[in-house]
């Protein structure tokens, strides 16, 4: 036999099974979702589990000191008669790496380092190495992580949780195969592969034993793969792995000379020894799978097909007329109407009880809290020294003029920079607003008009623009409403000269701590907490006005946020039920019928997506109905 164990053992052993499920790959049933056998290797830490998939395939894997296998490793051999020479290539997340038999252990290190970085830890996400060969049965091949419970340096507290994890993920399907490897050199009762075998396999009708390493402890070892105390259901397999550079060929020739010439392990009977014998016992383990899979791979296939079928039959008919065509548009434009005004206007949401992101009303709500929340409820801020921003601009501020009267100008220049580091919050909000509003439009048109793939693009198109429109007249809207508190200090509002007069009254205890310097300089005002007031001594030419338009601006900005809020909210709502009642039949109209009913003519038309959707849904029918007659031509001998 030669260095590619499987290779020879699918050459001489044709069987039935097997080559039904080749023809079910070469149809590739698999892109059905129908999951077929899968050969998973699992072992404690340094048992020689990637010395065994390296045997059985004939590929050189990565070696080394502790975990070596640190992502799940999925080998796919494909058989493919018309190739010249060995293909391979890595596949992992998004990437395809080319390689060749000599390189492939540095390029899976690589793929490693890159998916679970340069240190010690694990990921499990799996890295697929495909390998085409001629003559090769197309098999699949898992090497795991190996079993570890006491971390190393590098490796997270949690390494043992995470294997366990991962290999529990891979054996519990019945339809992979279980090659648990054991060492010679320890009980196999306290494998921990073992158990984690038997909680998915209690039987042991999946699982194989492989015990590696038998040159090493040939003592007992009769008597350990016989008594079975961990009562492996399929059995025990002893081989002697590839050492050192040695061939594949050599390997199994020193093997072979092994188990004949060693005392101690030449009484092991041959049905129980040697990488050839487990090659062929895994084929024939591999058809007992199948045969016990049978049953749920046709019940997967039946199902498939009956979806593929209903799918296909629940495809949209073709409109005859455009009277046919008009009715069924003017029905999907109102059911869009009015699924947008019961979660956007009115608040109702037994359509989609389950999924808040649809509840329009209130997240909107929420997004108005949340901007109320980010408009600052005093007035702003950064200086360092009490009422030093008033001093510098009144200094800037001065003129010709009578002394006691307050400069207009330096309220409105303080006001302006006010209102400056605000003005980017109102114009997020109706941003984050219309997003949400675009999403929830184009999500209820999508659902409504799913028979009618062909309005798709048209129908976002219309909301596009639509959204875009009220957007820009939401920012307008907000630039005018910001350039109005810019134009003049003015206010209605009572509470304005009520919150002003009371602030004022503060004044006198203000004006005496700057005037008289045997007084205490740190006052407390209601508004600011305890202040010092002790570098406004030399500036006490203009403390007073600084003081009073201090008050002024605190008992304006609260009049300021409140028209922000209240005036972005009302608009906002207004808005969206102008856009729902009014605006989005009108645009979503024109768009699809347009001057000459073009819209009209696209539905009477079958869409390319639906025609590739159609022909998709016609080749996995007769994908499935030829799956199930190669499964039927089989399954009754084997039930």
């Amino acid at each position: 036999m030669g260095s590619n164990a499987l290779e020879s053992c699918y050459n001489n052993n044709i069987r039935p099974l097997l080559d039904a499920v080749d023809q079910l790959r070469h149809l590739k049933v698999t892109q059905e979702g129908i999951q077929l056998p899968t050969i998973v290797v699992v072992g404690d830490q340094s048992s020689g589990k990637s010395s065994v998939l390296e045997s059985l395939a004939g590929i050189s894997l990565p070696r080394g000191q502790g975990i070596c296998t640190r992502v799940p490793l999925i080998m796919r051999l494909q058989g493919d008669s018309d190739i010249a020479e060995p293909s391979l290539h890595l596949e992992y997340g998004n990437k395809t790496v080319p390689t060749s038999e000599d390189d492939i252990a540095a390029a899976i290190n690589n793929a490693t380092v890159e998916i679970a970085g340069a240190g010690k830890g694990i990921s499990d996400k799996p890295i697929t190495l495909v390998v085409k060969k001629k003559s090769v049965p197309d098999l699949t091949l898992v090497d795991l992580p190996g079993i570890t419970r006491v971390p190393v340096e590098g490796q997270p507290a949690d390494i043992y949780e995470q294997i366990s994890k991962t290999i529990m993920e891979y054996i519990a399907p019945k339809e992979s195969i279980i090659l648990n490897v054991l060492s010679a050199t320890v009980d196999f009762p306290t494998c921990e592969s073992i158990r984690m075998s038997r909680q998915v396999d209690q039987l042991g009708e999946r699982t194989l034993a492989v015990v590696t390493k038998s040159d090493k402890a040939p003592e007992g070892l009769l008597e350990k793969v016989t008594v079975d105390d961990v009562h492996i259901g399929l059995g025990y397999v002893c081989v002697r792995n590839r050492i050192g550079d040695e061939t594949y060929a050599q390997a199994r020739i020193e093997e072979e000379q092994l188990f004949k010439s060693h005392p101690l392990l030449s009484q092991i009977d041959k049905s129980m020894t040697g990488i050839p014998v487990l090659a062929e016992r895994l084929t024939q383990i591999q058809a007992s799978i199948i045969a016990k899979c049978l049953p749920d791979i046709i019940k997967k296939i039946d199902d498939k097909l009956n979806q593929s079928m209903s799918e296909l039959n629940s495809l949209p008919q073709n409109l005859s007329s455009v009277a046919d065509a008009l009715k069924a548009l003017i029905r999907i434009i109102k059911l869009v109407r009015e699924s947008l005004a019961n979660l956007l206007v009115r608040g109702e949401f037994d359509e989609f009880p389950d999924d808040n992101s649809l509840h329009g009303t209130a997240r909107i709500a929420e997004m108005l809290h949340k901007y109320r929340a980010e408009l600052p409820e005093k007035c702003p801020t950064k200086e360092k020294q009490f009422l030093m921003e008033e001093v510098g601009v009144l200094q800037e501020a001065k003129g010709i003029r009578l002394p006691n009267f307050l400069p207009r100008s330096a309220f409105l220049t303080i006001l302006k920079n006010k209102i400056d580091t605000i003005s980017h919050i109102p114009r997020e909000l109706v941003n984050t607003v219309w997003a949400y509003v675009e999403k929830i439009a184009i999500q209820m048109m999508l659902r409504h008009c799913e028979n009618y793939p062909q309005l798709k693009s048209a129908s976002q198109r219309a909301i596009h623009g639509l959204i875009d429109r009220m957007r820009d007249h939401s920012c307008k809207f907000v630039k005018d409403m910001i350039g109005m508190e810019l134009v003049s200090d003015y206010t209605a509002n009572p509470d304005y000269m009520n919150t002003w007069v009371e602030l004022m009254k503060e004044e006198e205890q203000f004006r005496n701590a700057i005037e008289h310097h045997v007084l205490p300089t740190k006052i407390t005002l209601k508004a600011f907490g305890d202040v010092d007031v002790r570098h406004l001594r030399s500036h006490d030419d203009v403390a007073e006005q600084a003081f009073d338009i201090r008050m002024r601006l605190t008992a304006y900005w609260k009049i300021v946020v409140l028209r922000l809020v209240d005036g972005v909210a009302l608009h906002i709502l207004h808005s969206i039920k102008c856009l729902v009642e009014d605006e989005l039949e009108v645009e979503l109209i024109n768009e699809l019928l347009g001057s000459n009913k073009t819209g009209i003519e696209k539905m009477m038309e079958e869409s390319p997506a639906t025609a590739t959707k159609r022909e998709r849904l016609k080749k996995s029918v007769e994908l499935l109905k030829e799956s199930k007659d190669v499964v039927a031509s089989i399954s009754g001998s084997y039930y």
